[in-house]
């Protein structure tokens, strides 16, 4: 902005406006600009936390709103907590969870120790490999689906090639032994890059001087790397997992695209079946009670992890 304009938005503020003005100090113009997003924040994220905790106490329907809503207490959270279907949803999104974070971390770390190494044309492949984290989870699954045909997709006449089995013989996304392994391998495909470029950001944070002493000392590179590499990369590794875990207990889209929770409830995952208990069966007031919970098991897990993660970084 120009003096010019700075001059006659001055003298266009009225002189009672601009005394008040310059009489704030720094602290109060910044919450001037502050206030508004806080407000905003507040009205998108507390608001609606408030009157679902509200809901979770009721027997509310949203598709009955003219119905008489009865305060139920602690029913809702009883029944969710001795329901075996929801307990088998969990183990469905535990054994989800636990393999995409080991297999991404360890491809990941690999990958990302490949390209450290500096060799010719490591910025083109680095490229590659990040490709798929770059797309849609839409259109990964409607693409991985393709793959997964057993008539025509390339998956099948890979493993038929590799193994010398039929490729028509097995279906990744429709028998219930192969169908969790099927969003296993989708989501490691699309979200290792994610924790290749953590651990590649923490494999270039460590100064070359530590390893050039250890040399000096003889250690090999066998004890380099686990004396070195490995305690400086772990905080690294441990934030890619903290965000996968989070970004991957509410996995939604993908799981849909690939199986839509089947077969039968195999790849049921804990998102996917608070959908079907909020907007097919419409029990309103339990799926709130069943978010809360949900909310309160990942806020908790996650502040535990922090803690582990920050004594990690001080030592």
């Amino acid at each position: 902005m120009s003096n010019s304009a700075i001059e006659r938005a001055a003298a266009a503020t009225p002189p009672k406006l601009a005394r008040r003005v310059r009489g704030l100090s720094d602290r109060a113009i910044a919450w001037i600009f502050v206030a508004p997003t806080i407000f905003l924040l507040l009205a998108v994220n507390i608001f609606p936390l408030i009157w679902t905790i509200r809901l979770s106490f009721t027997n509310y329907r949203v598709n009955r709103p003219n119905a008489e809503v009865e305060w139920v207490g602690l029913r809702n959270y009883q029944r969710i907590l001795t329901d075996e279907d929801i307990w088998q949803t969990m183990q469905a999104t535990a054994h989800f969870l636990f393999w995409t974070i080991a297999l991404q971390v360890l491809i990941g770390f690999a990958l990302a120790w490949l390209i450290n190494k500096k060799f010719r044309g490591d910025n083109f492949w680095t490229t590659i490999i990040v490709l798929p984290m770059m797309l849609s989870p839409a259109v990964v699954g409607n693409f991985w689906t393709f793959l997964y045909q057993p008539q025509i997709g390339l998956f099948n006449y890979v493993v038929g090639f590799v193994s010398g089995t039929d490729p028509s013989s097995f279906s990744m996304i429709g028998e219930v032994s192969l169908a969790p392994w099927a969003i296993v391998i989708v989501d490691t495909w699309m979200w290792t890059p994610f924790v290749m470029l953590i651990c590649l950001a923490g494999l270039r944070s460590i100064p070359t001087s530590i390893y050039e002493a250890a040399e000096c000392d003889r250690a090999s590179p066998w004890r380099q790397f686990w004396t070195i590499t490995v305690p400086m990369v772990l905080p690294f590794l441990m934030l890619a997992v903290l965000f996968r875990g989070i970004e991957n207990f509410k996995m939604f889209d993908l799981v849909v695209q690939l199986t839509g929770g089947g077969p039968g409830s195999t790849t049921e995952l804990t998102s996917i079946n608070l959908k079907r208990e909020a907007f097919e069966k419409w029990r309103t007031g339990y799926a709130s009670a069943y978010a809360i919970i949900l909310f309160v098991t990942v806020f908790g897990l996650a502040s535990i992890y922090v803690k582990a993660l920050n004594k990690v970084k001080e030592r």
